[in-house]
């Protein structure tokens, strides 16, 4: 019994899956006749160079053509589609690369007029690796080729062709398969071949085959290969447990799973889930890969679903559904802190001495709800405090005061400190350096809508109070807060800084932290 992939090769445009912006230009032109002489398609493998190719040379060689469509009905179609057209040459440049294969193929047959055919097609295979020679004998036949001539080029590399070839050939350049095209032409042979599958097998098939329909084809015969012979077994149903024996695991939906339970901030869950990915043999370096692919697509769908759609993964109806609530319950903030900890912990993974720490630490930090920032009260009468004008502050302190919010809330001390930290998460993610200067100083009062920031040192105050990085500041805390806020700056000598926490965990010190961001020396 013939393959899935050969029993199913397209026999016309209809037929061949995707690659629409091709097959409309082709199309056109066999309509009109005006056929150009050599044509270079290049893509990926297995997503359909060649069998155009074919369909292309049955199109023009059809009389009795629908359209573009060649009828496959005629001698022309079923001598090409058997392989026996004396007029359809294919030539496989990658076991004839030498210049007296190119010769005695190519150069000697084109001189002779068409046997019983109107056009003598050449489809050279993988012609990127034809050698220079080779190439330069085939750039003489292309340059003033017979009327008749037509050369159909395939490559998967065509960076690796001469571009003296590629200037004499309509380029047209393939795309790997959809998700849902792939699925499609799978339900269409378990149609024909009368078997009954669930409709998860054949995303699970598409999705591993990753854009190449060929291998999604060859997998779904070793499965109906497992459920038994799909001509003695007509309405046999094809189980999840029959396919899962064939079907490698799915890194992306193991990835999905672990998003969910990330964001579910459930440390043990995460930490159960990675052992046991470990224990089935998964590589856990392809698996964060993987899992930081999705957040990139939660990310982008955060901020604009339409984008999305074109620039993320295919993902499939199952797995759009989970990443859907995910992207549902889960904040932007919390997204990109969830990508900073993958990140951290896929560079770990390669020396880490116990292979899955890095994973299960950035496990356990996710499900971690961020503490506030203990702000120590401001002294009261500080004995060199000034302004950032020189002059003294007075006034209020944040305590005493509420101030409306948008919402019709009001804000008070204990909210500024209750989200201090989330404050400084935003701001890191803007401006590394610059969380690393707000870490060491004390907002300390709010006079209507602007709020007082101490800072120990005048060059930290001179940095926050330059256009651009204040700007930054006032627009964050608005998102924060609710509320539309301005910042004054106060320098305190006075000011104790040492309590104040860091945001990395490297150990140093916060002002050797806030010395190095902003170029100077560090001490100690």
């Amino acid at each position: 019994m013939a393959t899935l992939y050969r029993k199913y090769r397209p026999r016309d445009f209809t037929e061949v899956v995707g690659q629409n912006h091709i097959k409309i230009t082709l199309e056109h032109e066999i309509m009109s006749g005006q056929l150009a002489h050599a044509y270079l398609f290049c893509g990926p493998r297995a997503v359909g160079k060649t069998t155009l190719a074919r369909v292309v040379a049955k199109a023009v060689n059809c009389k009795n053509k629908n359209g573009a469509n060649p009828c496959s009905q005629c001698e022309a179609c079923k001598s090409i589609a058997e392989g026996r057209a004396m007029d359809v040459i294919e030539v496989d440049a990658a076991s004839q690369t030498g210049v007296d294969n190119v010769r005695d193929n190519i150069i000697a047959s084109a001189r002779v007029t068409p046997v019983s055919l109107p056009y003598k097609v050449f489809i050279i295979d993988e012609v990127h690796m034809l050698s220079t020679q080779a190439f330069n004998a085939l750039l003489k036949i292309m340059e003033e080729p017979p009327a008749h001539i037509i050369f159909i080029l395939c490559t998967t590399e065509a960076h690796k062709m001469p571009l003296t070839i590629i200037s004499r050939c309509q380029r047209f350049d393939f795309k790997k398969i959809g998700l849902s095209d792939m699925i499609k032409k799978l339900q269409y042979i378990i149609d024909q071949e009368k078997l009954v599958i669930e409709p998860k097998i054949l995303e699970a098939i598409a999705r591993h085959a990753t854009g190449h329909m060929r291998d999604a084809e060859s997998l779904l015969g070793q499965i109906v290969a497992v459920a038994g012979d799909p001509e003695s077994v007509g309405g046999q149903a094809i189980t999840w447990e029959e396919a899962e024996l064939v079907i490698p695991r799915n890194d992306l939906a193991e990835a999905m799973n672990f998003l969910g339970v990330l964001s579910k901030k459930d440390a043990g869950g995460a930490i159960a889930l990675i052992n046991q990915l470990l224990d089935n043999g998964l590589d856990l370096k392809v698996f964060t890969g993987d899992a930081l692919t999705l957040l990139r697509q939660l990310m982008i769908a955060k901020i604009n679903p339409a984008l999305a759609s074109q620039l993320g993964v295919e993902l499939g109806e199952s797995l759009q559904e989970q990443a859907q609530k995910i992207i549902n319950e889960v904040s932007l903030d919390n997204l990109l802190r969830m990508a900073d900890n993958l990140i951290k912990a896929g560079r770990e993974l390669k020396d880490a001495v116990i292979a899955q720490l890095p994973l299960e630490l950035a496990a356990v930090e996710l499900s971690l709800t961020a503490a506030p920032v203990a702000i120590a009260p401001r002294p009261s009468t500080p004995s060199t405090a000034s302004t950032s004008s020189g002059q003294a502050s007075s006034g209020p302190t944040v305590a005493d005061i509420k101030y409306e919010t948008k919402s019709g809330g009001l804000i008070g001390y204990e909210e500024i400190v209750a989200r201090w930290q989330e404050f400084l998460l935003r701001v890191r993610q803007h401006n590394h350096s610059l969380s690393f200067v707000l870490k060491v100083c004390q907002p300390t009062k709010l006079v209507g809508n602007k709020l007082n920031l101490v800072f120990k040192y005048k060059f930290h105050s001179d940095r926050v109070n330059e256009p651009a990085i204040k700007q930054t500041i006032e627009n964050i805390l608005t998102e924060v807060y609710g509320m539309m806020m301005q910042i004054e700056t106060v320098v305190d000598e006075n000011l104790a800084v040492a309590d104040a926490p860091a945001l990395d965990n490297g150990g140093n010190n916060v002002v050797n932290n806030v010395l190095e961001a902003l170029g100077g020396k560090v001490i100690g």
